[in-house]
């Protein structure tokens, strides 16, 4: 049964778009204001946040041992297939779909994309296509799970990798999205600030990590040399390539709100990768292409909630807090027993706590007049920083002991950890057949 079950599950979807063929047009305005150039830029930074997935592929395959490259690149491959048929199907309609209690959407809402033909539009983006701004957060919920794989990367059976995957987006990603980006949601409400996924992507995947590495315990093998770091490099390269369109693509639209999210991007990035190698020099070790990659991913990550709400001279303050303090707990991470492979926790989920923390200092309502919740503590204000730390507590909480729970039921349904014999073969001979 277990072999004929995945392609049923195929055949089912087939059967779906013979049922739902969803060509309802939906006139929702005598006069859309869509807007040319907002459109052609939405294009183009779908396309940008997709190649940040390949981007992570690269990144993640050249860091881990030689006979689980292919394997580990698979896992973000993988992401790309799976999370872009559920979201056609129902995934979309959970993240964006009428409000359940301001934490999750109805599942009918979009269904199978009904209603994207015509003039539908996104209330919080009117210049664009619904379907376009659908494409553009399926991105989101492609490379959130993705980032999770460098925690249990060398010892996860890929079948179980599979509903892993599945069940997280559906039960952890989902549900943030809805919560901090939905307008109706209870985050939003709050008054949270998270202007390209600081919280949604970043922390829910870095805690996932984190639970992860404590499920699945240590690798057996000591050998843990990187198999190419120049693939680290142009992993890196693609991700911050990519990650133009992450964060200047979430002002939805081709504005000055963009021009400002690209540059607090890049200048936050650079800041954190320099200061990464320069504490490196600081404590007696050699500046390596390992961590100057691994820093401007860092500032990428942290500047990620904050791009739209702050300026450029605090994107520089962001990169270098963020810089030291992930470091600092990487140090910290290695002298632990915990096996978080790739330092996942340490680089993404504290870099996107330390950005949402620091939005909550730095942000300004001349940056962006949408910040209704007003000034940073670096203003004098307090209660933008209240909300994002009362926002830090509740999703960090959620993202945690929900992968927990994730993982045993996913266990419970095939096992996750490798035997011991497949683990010392390597991962691309025992679980696809495969060698580099």
């Amino acid at each position: 049964m277990k072999r004929y079950f995945p392609f049923l599950l195929i055949v089912g979807v087939l059967i779906l778009t013979f049922i739902f063929p969803s060509v309802e047009f939906h006139n929702v305005a005598e006069n859309p204001k869509f807007d040319t150039g907002d459109i052609a830029w939405m294009l183009m930074s779908t396309a940008l946040v997709l190649i940040m997935t390949p981007g992570l592929a690269f990144f993640y395959g050249g860091m881990v041992n030689k006979k689980n490259v292919i394997s580990t690149m698979l896992q973000s491959v993988i992401c790309m297939v799976i999370i872009t048929v559920m979201w056609g199907i129902f995934g979309f309609s959970l993240a964006f779909g009428d409000s359940i209690g301001g934490i999750i959407g109805n599942p009918s809402t979009y269904f199978m994309m009904k209603g994207m033909l015509g003039n539908a539009t996104w209330k919080l983006a009117p210049t664009i296509p619904l379907l376009l701004f659908a494409m553009y957060q399926l991105k989101f919920a492609i490379i959130t799970p993705a980032l999770i794989t460098g925690a249990f990367a060398e010892r996860i059976r890929f079948n179980s990798y599979i509903i892993f995957l599945c069940l997280f987006s559906i039960f952890i990603f989902s549900p943030l999205a809805h919560s901090t980006w939905h307008p109706d949601g209870i985050l939003a409400k709050l008054g949270v600030l998270d202007f390209a996924g600081g919280t949604v992507v970043h922390m829910s995947a870095g805690w996932a990590a984190l639970a992860s590495a404590i499920y699945l315990k240590g690798r057996s093998e000591a050998n843990h040399a990187p198999a190419r770091v120049t693939y680290v490099i142009i992993g890196t390269g693609l991700l911050w390539f990519g990650w133009f369109g992450f964060n200047a693509g979430s002002a939805f639209g081709a504005n000055h709100l963009a021009v400002n999210a690209l540059a607090t991007s890049t200048t936050a990035s650079a800041a954190a990768g320099l200061t990464w190698i320069f504490f490196d020099m600081l404590r007696g070790k050699k500046p390596s292409a390992m961590g100057t990659c691994i820093g401007a991913v860092v500032g990428l990550v942290a500047i990620t909630p904050a791009a739209g709400f702050v300026s450029v001279p605090h994107s520089l303050a962001i990169g270098i807090i963020s810089a030291v303090v992930s470091n600092l707990v990487v140090e910290w991470r290695t002298r632990t027993s915990i096996d978080d492979t790739l330092d996942v926790f340490p680089c993404h989920g504290v870099g996107g706590m330390v950005g949402m923390l620091l939005t909550g200092v730095f942000a300004h309502q001349n940056v962006n007049a949408a910040n209704v919740t007003g000034d940073g503590l670096f203003f004098g204000h307090t209660h933008l920083f209240y909300v994002q730390c009362i926002a830090l507590v509740a999703a960090s909480v959620f993202s945690f002991f929900g992968s927990l729970l994730l993982l045993k039921i996913t266990d419970m349904i095939s096992p996750l950890r490798v035997s011991a014999e497949e683990e010392t073969i390597g991962l691309d001979i025992s679980q696809h057949g495969e060698r580099l």
